[in-house]
């Protein structure tokens, strides 16, 4: 394992190198950069034995056929995508783990009695189009219209995208339904406290929250800022900060709910003009859809009196909508044996963070294994999982992978 895992290693520091960006870690939808990472894990998945594929929209796939080729596939996989200014374990340590655990197998000369295919997908974080899992979404079927049509930073619909920037030479489509997947598992970082405080190397997720993404957005009147009294006019910025601190106050008051404005626009966006439009986003989580629902109709209507009191106009766009997800029983049961043995714990603990698994159980079964993090720390430069954890999680994915029947 000592080999294995620090070739895992390497390659993590290979992904964490390639970037859009020269002075931080970010990749995005179809990027350059992206697609260079596809590229270096087909290569590594062809080293293991897979055979490799990629879709148009830069999601590739390894196939390891098994003693039963015609069976039912385990999927397992992660994103290749990172959010902006990343650390380099948020998805990427998902690939190279099981590209680890299936080294390992073959030195021991196992062969699995089923297929394995590892997917990894173009897009998770949802940064470019402000839409989530659009990777996994697309081999389940479930991109449509809507999402077709959301909009970049540059105005370009992820349709016109798809097609103008696709990685269309040579690309295979492939899709999973219902039925025909026996399971899907990922590795992943927990990206959150709970191992570190029971000092715990890997823990099995028992579910994943629900999530609402929104694009709220304030319009007003754009006007002089050194003529026009403060009385008359109808500056959509401050009401957008009464917005923004309202999201955090019932947050704070509602244990349980996230609530998270990530990114701002204003318009015009001069110092000497009054900002006559202003746009944000919001994603708010909780374990409890139900809850979820009501507490963003709570903050609606809060928003909506402020506008209205200000004389704007509000747009409330529900851009994305996930309800909570359970972990499968049988998979979880068999990740948390495998923990066990390699750990002596049976520790299960909630992801309060989303993950294409969400995407995925529309179609099949799911699990996953969390990795400690150092403080809890993701989505940052600074996030960190040690190389002793790390291999932690790989032998618990040995261990199950061996005790899976056909």
């Amino acid at each position: 394992m000592g080999q294995i895992l620090r070739r895992a290693v390497e390659r993590l520091d290979c992904l964490g190198r390639i970037s859009d960006h020269p002075h931080h870690l970010v990749r995005t939808y179809l990027s350059p950069a992206n697609r260079q990472a596809a590229e270096c894990l087909l290569g590594w998945m062809a080293e293991v034995g897979m055979q490799t594929q990629h879709a148009s929209d830069g999601t590739v796939r390894g196939i390891l056929p098994g003693a039963a080729p015609e069976a039912r596939p385990l999927l397992l996989g992660s994103h290749l995508d990172t959010v902006i200014n990343a650390g380099k374990y948020d998805g990427a340590l998902g690939l190279t783990a099981v590209l680890a655990a299936l080294e390992e197998l073959r030195d021991l000369g196992m062969q699995l009695p089923f297929p394995v295919h590892l997917l990894g997908f173009s897009d998770e974080e949802g940064v470019r189009f402000q839409t989530t899992y659009l990777g996994s979404r697309g081999v389940t079927g479930q991109l449509d219209l809507e999402t077709a049509a959301q909009l970049d930073a540059a105005g370009q619909s992820q349709g016109i995208v798809l097609a103008t920037e696709g990685w269309h030479d040579g690309a295979a489509s492939f899709c999973y339904d219902e039925g025909n997947v026996r399971g899907y598992v990922e590795l992943h970082i927990e990206q959150g406290r709970v191992l570190e405080e029971f000092d715990e190397a890997a823990g099995v997720v028992s579910g994943i929250n629900g999530q609402s993404r929104l694009l709220v957005t304030l319009t007003g009147q754009a006007d002089h800022a050194g003529t026009t009294p403060m009385e008359l006019r109808r500056d959509s910025l401050p009401a957008a900060a009464e917005a923004i601190l309202a999201t955090e106050k019932l947050a704070r008051e509602h244990p349980g709910l996230m609530a998270t404005v990530g990114k701002i626009e204003v318009l015009p966006g001069s110092s000497n003009s009054i900002p006559q439009m202003t746009s944000f986003t919001l994603d708010v989580r909780h374990p409890v859809d139900t809850e979820r629902v009501r507490l963003l109709k709570v903050l609606e209507d809060a928003v909506r009196k402020t506008t209205a009191t200000r004389g704007l106009k509000l747009d409330w766009q529900l851009v994305q909508e996930n309800n909570a997800v359970i972990c499968d029983a049988g998979l979880t049961g068999n990740l948390c044996d495998a923990l066990e043995r390699v750990t002596g714990s049976r520790r299960q603990l909630a992801s309060g963070a989303g993950h294409d698994g969400v995407a995925i159980a529309k179609v099949a079964p799911i699990g996953m294994i969390f990795v400690r993090c150092r403080s809890g720390l993701s989505h940052h430069p600074d996030e960190y999982a040690a190389p002793a954890d790390i291999g932690v999680g790989i032998r618990v994915l040995v261990e199950f992978l061996k005790s899976l029947p056909r």
